[in-house]
């Protein structure tokens, strides 16, 4: 199997514009997701549609491709991405033998263990899709469980299968509460068949794209990581994450 890690990264944010352009502590919140992944993958390209994100990239020897500005989801740009770094030939001979890794442009600490984490949830024969969940801990107040920013899985721990994504709190068989990490793995052929499936209701109401995929019958793979991530999506985030890095990185 051959894995391709795709980041995509707009410039465009209304919480933060530019922040894959940010600073932590020398160096771009771009360029630390790209050399965390590289850690994990041989190859690594950040999708863009920004020039000042794709010279930033160019500079520090990154892969990177230009693609378009409309696109509604990273998983559609991932896909332009993935077309444009590979040949019709190739992928009519390596599609289901590939699988397209999108991870976070707003990840600086993205550890490779996690990226392993969802590769090898294609050793086990069926899987279309992956994504990492988090469980709750006692660290964890309700207000944290609660929270509709924060999307939770209720997945079969004994198929290792997602069975729904959701903003409200909801439990596993045993009792026990995971939140989602978004980041995914698609097999290169499910890539291209999911980008052409119409939004659902179920996906409508929560705002999950996941569920689309789910309603039609794809099977998501669920890796499991104990690692909180730090996700940048506010100038506040940022702050926190530059605290975080001088006492940690």
């Amino acid at each position: 199997m051959k894995f391709i890690g795709i980041i995509p990264a707009r410039y465009a944010s209304t919480r933060f514009p530019g922040k894959p352009l940010a600073e932590i502590c020398g160096k771009t919140v771009i360029r630390r997701v790209y050399e965390q992944a590289s850690k994990a993958l041989d190859t690594v390209v950040v999708a863009t549609d920004d020039e000042r994100i794709y010279d930033a990239v160019e500079a520090f020897g990154g892969k990177v491709v230009m693609t378009r500005a409309d696109h509604k989801c990273g998983t559609d740009r991932c896909l332009e991405a993935y077309e444009a770094i590979t040949t019709t030939s190739w992928r009519e001979q390596n599609d289901t033998d590939t699988v397209v890794i999108n991870i976070q442009g707003d990840e600086p600490f993205i550890q490779p263990e996690q990226i392993e984490a969802l590769m090898k949830c294609f050793d086990k024969p069926g899987t279309d899709i992956a994504t990492l969940v988090r469980p709750f801990t006692d660290k964890d107040s309700q207000a944290d469980l609660e929270n509709v920013n924060t999307p939770k899985v209720n997945w079969d721990k004994a198929t290792g299968v997602a069975r729904m994504f959701t903003r409200k709190v909801v439990a596993c068989a045993d009792g026990s509460h995971y939140r989602h990490i978004g980041i995914y793995a698609y097999r290169a052929d499910v890539l291209t068949k999911i980008t052409k499936l119409p939004q659902s209701p179920l996906e409508i109401a929560e705002r999950l794209e996941q569920l689309r995929w789910l309603e039609n019958g794809y099977t998501i793979r669920v890796g499991v990581t104990e690692t909180p991530t730090i996700g940048i999506d506010t100038p506040e985030d940022l702050a926190k994450a530059i605290e975080w890095y001088k006492f940690n990185g």
